[in-house]
């Protein structure tokens, strides 16, 4: 496979240019506009951020995509999927407090949001992975499937099971419903926790395969029949069902690719990436440390694999900031500092390169590419 092309500026400035026009130039400059967009729904796949984090994108990038969808003919839409924990943004009401509240809202994007599987997380389309090994068909938010064309714009920073979360986590495990963010997570199959089920039946009564029972003035969920949906966990009003997070890490990654690829299949699709407030965490999180980086800038491409790469390289190429987690971790353990992988650095359970690996294999996209640095300054 031929190398792909990775767009990319720096975070500089000038009197005549500002962050968000250059924005704009990077994703004319990487040929977003041969995507013919008149008429088609868009799906633009970001993270509204965990109400207490503040390294999210912040909203004013997402118009710009938004916008320019719109001057092309589109009909463009940010979306997400709601969360398999428990936090703020696990219903789709609470899910769009949460963007409202992180400053995400029609006035201040100029599109609408729709959260992608549905008010308890249960609206899913059943996908099918080509060449699935782990997942045959995958559970993604109805919404994004039913768009035309579909975008990524992911916030670039470390993640405590990925390495990092880039174009590939922000797909994969973004656009998963609950169940299909279960899928990911866990091999295992969910349980009820006693002290918070109420016995009111909501999960027996979703359930296909009659795997919960009423036992005690309590529901327990019968694993020989219980084929691991997850539909239980979205309906159950009092948070009382949890996935088993029971997977490795090398599978977890393999299974994120695979989703990202179900999302991707057969239809025209660009990613964009923001390596800006490099934190160690998700945004899920509802805090964020300091960046353990300083902010990279701008990149853009028609190949996830290759953005991931080329973010991941710019990361690790960049110096550590005083005083953060990484230089922390590196003070501790001198002898890793040689190896220039901040994100192994940083969290040294999580190998970020299976899942790129993975990712090539399947025909996601390919890790060798041209980066193309753009003077727009």
């Amino acid at each position: 496979m031929e190398k792909a092309k990775v767009y990319f500026t720096n975070m500089r400035t000038s009197v005549n240019i500002n962050l968000l026009q250059k924005l704009e130039k990077l994703m004319d400059k990487a040929g977003m506009g041969q995507i013919n967009f008149d008429r088609k729904f868009t799906a633009i796949k970001l993270h509204f951020g965990e109400p207490g984090n503040l390294a999210f994108l912040r909203p004013n990038y997402a118009k710009v995509v938004a916008d320019k969808v719109k001057a092309l003919g589109g009909k463009p839409f940010l979306t997400d999927c709601n969360t398999l924990y428990v936090g703020r943004r696990k219903d789709a009401l609470e899910h769009m407090d949460a963007a409202y509240e992180n400053g995400f809202s029609p006035l201040s994007t100029g599109c609408q949001i729709i959260i992608a599987d549905g008010l308890k997380g249960t609206d899913e389309a059943y996908v099918p992975v080509p060449k699935g090994k782990y997942v045959k068909e995958a559970k993604i938010g109805r919404a994004i499937m039913d768009a035309d064309i579909f975008i990524s714009l992911s916030h670039f920073k470390g993640h405590e099971m990925a390495g990092f979360g880039g174009a590939i986590k922000n797909i994969g495990m973004g656009c998963g419903s609950r169940a299909g963010k279960m899928e990911q997570h866990s091999e295992g199959k969910p349980h009820v926790n006693p002290q918070q089920c109420v016995g009111c039946g909501n999960c027996a009564r979703i359930c296909a395969q009659d795997a919960p029972t009423l036992t005690n003035g309590k529901m327990v969920i019968d694993h020989d029949k219980c084929v691991g949906c997850g539909r239980c966990i979205g309906v159950c009003p009092f948070d009382a069902i949890s996935p088993d997070y029971k997977t490795s890490l090398d599978i977890f990654n393999k299974k994120m690719a695979e989703y990202a690829l179900a999302v991707v299949y057969g239809r025209p699709s660009f990613h964009i990436a923001v390596i800006t407030d490099v934190s160690p965490n998700c945004d899920c999180h509802s805090e964020n440390d300091i960046p353990f980086v300083p902010n990279i800038g701008l990149a853009a491409s028609f190949d996830p694999v290759a953005l991931d790469r080329a973010c991941a390289d710019l990361v690790n190429q960049a110096p550590v900031i005083p005083g953060s987690i990484l230089d922390e971790h590196v003070k501790e353990n001198p002898g890793e500092a040689g190896h220039h992988d901040h994100f192994h650095n940083v969290a040294p359970i999580t190998d970020w390169t299976t899942c790129l690996r993975y990712a090539e294999e399947i025909g996601l996209g390919t890790q060798r590419y041209e980066l193309i640095t753009l003077p727009l300054v």
